[in-house]
């Protein structure tokens, strides 16, 4: 496995570390409006159609010493909208090293060209994870054909968000856009996580409606982790709020989902939802810390 140097993060500096935002808009291309209904249909479910560009984002998060790791959903085989650049996001991650983190999106139906993408983004961008939403992207975690993108991304050791659960991505929309729910399960990640063992796995969100089978599975393969993103900690299940106050406390992280929801929202909510004065800092920022490779740095 290589390893690469860490970020340069000013961890010092950070009241947190949001593990899940988006980059919504390109500065560099512009807008596909390809596809709008979906974008229309999220606005709707979350009650938001916030869409700030990469720099508004970073402004944002840098006025409120948060750090940030962005990444865009690249959807192109399913959805058919041309993703916003992988390299726009890492630029702006250079120009903020002190407190961005890129994280890159491959379709994974691209196979070995998109295995070629993801190590150029990482050797020569300075790429530090990947993301994947099963439901948006078509695909079961476990399909071969993503193997070769997997591949890459272990053997740098690097860390790899899978969206879990119920998507707010087509809902309500006419047979919930084609969008299929039971692709993002979590049980279907544990194949993924037996044959890249190398490979840290973030499930993204409360795995609503499949809850405990996340939990059953961070607390069975140590290379499995949950962000807490998507959800007003108000809405979390009580079996999350205990798991993460104990036995996984080392391996929940806070994540926001932005713009959809705002760390600002999702702060205050956290602060009311039960959990314990000594894991507060470990989900807000150190355990994101140990999981970028930063854990012998100050927190």
């Amino acid at each position: 496995m290589k390893r690469l140097p860490p970020p340069p993060l000013k961890v010092e500096a950070l009241e947190a570390i949001d593990f899940h935002t988006h980059a919504e808009v390109s500065c560099c291309q512009a807008h596909d409006h390809f596809a709008d209904d979906f974008d229309q249909a999220a606005a709707r479910y979350f009650g938001s159609d916030r869409r700030p560009t990469i720099a508004e984002t970073v402004a944002y998060y840098r006025e409120r010493r948060l750090g940030l790791v962005m990444f865009t959903v690249d959807a192109e085989t399913q959805i058919g909208r041309r993703r916003i650049p992988n390299e726009e996001i890492a630029d702006a991650a250079r120009e903020n090293a002190d407190m961005m983190v890129a994280f890159a999106s491959i379709d994974p139906h691209k196979g070995k060209l998109g295995a070629r993408e993801a190590r150029h983004l990482v050797e020569s961008c300075g790429v530090r994870g990947f993301k994947f939403h099963p439901t948006v992207q078509g695909f079961e975690p476990a399909d071969r054909f993503a193997w070769p993108l997997y591949e890459v991304i272990a053997e740098y050791g690097l860390p790899a968000i899978f969206h879990t659960g119920h998507s707010g991505i087509g809902s309500g929309m006419r047979a919930g856009g084609g969008l299929r729910l039971a692709q993002s399960n979590p049980m279907l990640l544990e194949e993924v996580a037996i044959a890249f063992p190398d490979m840290q796995i973030v499930m993204a969100h409360p795995s609503w409606p499949w809850q405990d089978e996340a939990l059953s599975l961070c607390l069975h393969k140590p290379n499995m982790w949950i962000d807490l993103s998507g959800w007003l900690p108000r809405y979390f299940p009580p079996q999350l709020v205990q798991y993460a106050n104990t036995l996984l406390k080392d391996r929940i992280l806070f994540g926001s989902d932005f713009p959809l929801i705002t760390p600002d929202r999702w702060l205050k909510d956290f602060a009311q939802a039960g959990f314990k004065p000594e894991v507060t800092p470990l989900i807000l920022k150190q355990n994101a810390l140990r999981l970028l490779g930063l854990n012998g740095q100050a927190s």
